[in-house]
């Protein structure tokens, strides 16, 4: 879920960037995680914004992408999460040099442009067609690569599973958002709306998926914790993101396409 509309309000300040890096950091020094590897000590917490987000997906943002998935042909579907992607590469190309991977920013910017270009304004993926992959990351990632720890685990409403750093990494991204940024106002709502519309196509993609861990797990709580745990630490190539000693063996990709060959 974009957050965007949170921080429309005015540019940015280096204060409050610095608040929400200071936070994540003490929060990744606030108590050890169990011998599972995961910290959860605001579970109560937790599990209410849980519930809440169950009513939200059941009430609204399931029926929401079904009706997408069933209105809006599948070709547009895949316009519009071309452009949603295309949107999200300048993000990742500012992480990318924060982290000192030029060679990732490189390939990301090379991705834009040739999607802009090709693409015809990133209508068309036309950087994967010719092998040339995406190297999509976030500002919780930077601060992993900072030396930032983890921290507590979070549920956020409306966004979901997190953790203290990841929750931090988020709201810098919004803030930070150069496509938010350089655009007006109007045209900056308007991507936000695309990139929404984006997550539902998401939604009804891999509804069976979700569905199977959120209305037929015996706690989906846990289980949503256990799989985002497990899988963000993966693509921050941690060895122990999957469960102990498990290794890459244990990753679980909750939107892996069942009809991938």
């Amino acid at each position: 879920m974009d957050l965007k509309n949170s921080f429309t309000s005015g540019r940015p300040r280096v204060g409050l960037l610095a608040v929400l890096a200071m936070q994540a950091g003490l929060a990744g020094c606030a108590g050890a995680p169990g011998p599972d590897g995961i910290n959860d000590p605001y579970e109560a917490t937790n599990r209410k914004v849980h519930a809440f987000n169950l009513g939200v997906d059941r009430a609204l943002v399931g029926p929401a992408a079904e009706g997408y998935g069933s209105v809006v042909p599948a070709p547009v579907q895949r316009v519009v999460g071309n452009v949603a992607d295309t949107l999200d590469l300048p993000g990742d190309i500012a992480n990318n040099l924060l982290q000192l991977r030029i060679a990732d920013a490189g390939q990301n910017s090379l991705r834009l442009t040739m999607n802009l270009i090709f693409g015809i304004g990133g209508l068309f993926d036309f950087s994967t067609a010719i092998g040339l992959p995406g190297k999509p990351t976030d500002f919780g990632e930077t601060l992993h690569v900072w030396g930032v720890g983890e921290g507590v685990y979070v549920e956020l409403p409306f966004a979901g599973p997190s953790t203290a750093r990841d929750a931090a990494g988020m709201a810098v991204d919004v803030v930070l958002n150069p496509v938010r940024l350089a655009l007006p106002d109007k045209e900056a709502t308007a991507a936000t709306v695309l990139k929404l519309f984006s997550r539902l196509g998401d939604r009804n993609r891999y509804s069976d998926t979700i569905d199977s861990i959120l209305y037929e797990s015996a706690d989906s709580y846990a289980q949503g914790r256990l799989l985002y745990l497990q899988n963000r630490r993966f693509e921050l190539g941690q060895e122990t993101g999957a469960a102990e000693g498990a290794g890459d063996e244990g990753f679980i990709d909750p939107y892996e396409d069942p009809y991938a060959e």
